[in-house]
């Protein structure tokens, strides 16, 4: 059902555009001639991505009635591209809300249609005894249905794409583990689908006829259990054949722990994953291709999938990641502009070096840190906080970086999340690790009053409670090893990267 190049272009409004889908959504709806609009808590997180300059960005939250209604004016479909997921126990109620919330307003500024992505339910199994991630998916979509806007919610259950939570999950516990013991529910049969199919679903969806108000199953053309999609992804990355031995004593939640340890993805999040696929997730119709047809090479299969994920990862081409969004539970404060902020204490630890090399090749190593480059201090107390962070239920230090030389505002690195970024200049980090107060680590590149390269460092922490005052003082001795450390090194590196520049 492609565009017709004489069909005007439609308004769109994409909630969710800092996470997995809506950030690779906003490109395809742009390509397709449309007027795109990002509805974002944060829109600095938006302002370094490629079709920033093509988007407009308004500020607003699903949970604030008063931020919808100028976001949905005017608008002819409205994507909702949100969840709760792992922001507490009562994250059912959170995701009622919100999409009580959205569904009146979207039918109070008389949107034209509603497009929603959802969970691929099991056939069969009575919904209360599904996991609470389904459960609320299916829950939101009927708030959706209901409330008199023509709807289409998009029912996946297995995304393979680079940078999606799902395949990064397969990915890492097949690379890492060539044996393995796993839980009874790899043996589930399960219907992948490839991202690419799943942005062509959803952009297609705004051109439905209003007639049209239902939910849709959406996977590729293969169905594999989760074992079996493991044996496939290894012969695909040219590994040796994985042994795969299940037992039925790991339930989902010792399950996510279990993947928590193996892979990026921390247990929050591994958990309902984990959960998903306990019943038999396969499509029960595939009415869809009555108004949006197959592609004439027919669907992306698992193999093809795993393939052209691959080579974005290789290639350093991951346009979004499932860790892009804000982690459930992780601070969002902003930096407070002034350290006499009446917000309470703010610990500083200062550092600076003056650096034989130019700022430009200092800021090549500023920005490069993370990931595969580490933190330039002490490896092994990164590593342990890292490690202690993942067992208070953390993102730890497997998250990574989205690309290995250029970082961008709204970006994870490790257990950091890029809060500003000015090229050249500022590099500012807000922590999302567990930790009894707010964070920041800023890194600067500049020269002093004599012309000479100096980088500038400071680690800031605002304590909530006795606890954080205690946590402050108890690390305290070590910040002459991990932060003087760092700054020494970064120093050294800028040096290395003159010579070999």
């Amino acid at each position: 059902m492609a565009t017709d190049a004489g069909t005007p272009p439609l308004r769109c409004l994409v909630t969710g555009a800092t996470g997995y889908i809506g950030g690779r959504l906003v490109p395809e709806l742009l390509a397709a001639g449309h007027r795109v609009r990002c509805l974002a808590r944060t829109p600095g997180k938006l302002r370094d991505h490629p079709w920033a300059a093509d988007a407009e960005t308004v500020r607003g939250d699903v949970l604030d009635a008063g931020s919808l209604r100028p976001a949905l004016a005017g608008v002819d479909v409205a994507y909702y591209l949100v969840h709760a997921l792992g922001t507490g126990r009562d994250f059912e109620e959170t995701d009622r809300r919100a999409a009580r919330l959205f569904a009146a307003a979207a039918r109070e500024a008389g949107v034209g249609r509603i497009v929603y992505m959802g969970g691929l339910t099991p056939a069969g199994v009575p919904e209360r005894e599904l996991s609470p991630h389904l459960r609320s998916r299916a829950e939101v979509g009927r708030i959706l249905l209901d409330c008199g806007v023509p709807t289409a919610v998009l029912r996946a259950a297995v995304v393979i794409g680079s940078g999606s939570a799902s395949f990064e999950m397969l990915r890492h516990l097949t690379e890492r583990l060539p044996v393995m013991v796993t839980p009874s529910w790899l043996r589930t049969p399960v219907q992948p689908v490839a991202v690419r199919d799943v942005l062509r679903y959803l952009r297609e969806c705004a051109r439905l006829p209003a007639t049209v108000s239902r939910t849709f199953d959406i996977g590729g053309p293969d169905v594999l259990t989760y074992r079996g999609m493991m044996r496939r992804y290894a012969l695909v990355a040219g590994l040796r054949r994985r042994v795969v031995v299940p037992v039925p004593v790991l339930t989902p939640a010792l399950s996510s722990h279990w993947i928590g340890l193996v892979t990026p993805v921390p247990a929050a999040i591994a958990r309902p994953l984990a959960e998903s696929l306990r019943h038999e997730v396969v499509c029960r119709e595939h009415d869809i291709a009555r108004w949006i047809p197959d592609p004439p090479e027919g669907l992306t299969g698992f193999d093809r999938a795993v393939e052209l994920a691959l080579r974005r990862i290789r290639q350093a081409d991951v346009a979004t990641r499932w860790s892009g969004a804000s982690v459930p539970g992780a601070p969002s404060d902003p930096l407070p502009t002034d350290p006499d902020w009446a917000g309470g204490s703010l610990y500083t630890d200062r550092r600076e070096q003056v650096v034989d090399a130019s700022p430009e090749a200092l800021w090549r190593v500023i920005e490069g840190i993370g990931g595969e480059h580490g933190w330039y201090s002490s490896p092994l107390a990164w590593s342990v906080r890292g490690r202690l962070d993942r067992l208070l239920g953390g993102v730890g230090l497997h998250r990574g970086r989205r690309d290995a030389r250029r970082l961008r505002a709204g970006d994870s690195l490790d257990f950091w999340r890029v809060e500003e970024i000015e090229r050249g200049r500022l590099l500012r980090l807000r922590a999302e690790m567990r930790l009894p107060g707010l964070a920041w680590l800023e890194l600067t590149a500049g020269r002093d009053e004599a012309g000479r390269t100096v980088y500038r460092q400071r680690a800031l922490f605002h304590p909530h409670g006795l606890a954080g005052h205690a946590y402050w003082w108890a690390v305290a001795p070590f910040h002459a090893l991990v932060f003087g450390g760092m700054a020494r090194n970064i120093a050294a590196a800028a040096r290395e990267e003159r010579s070999r520049g």
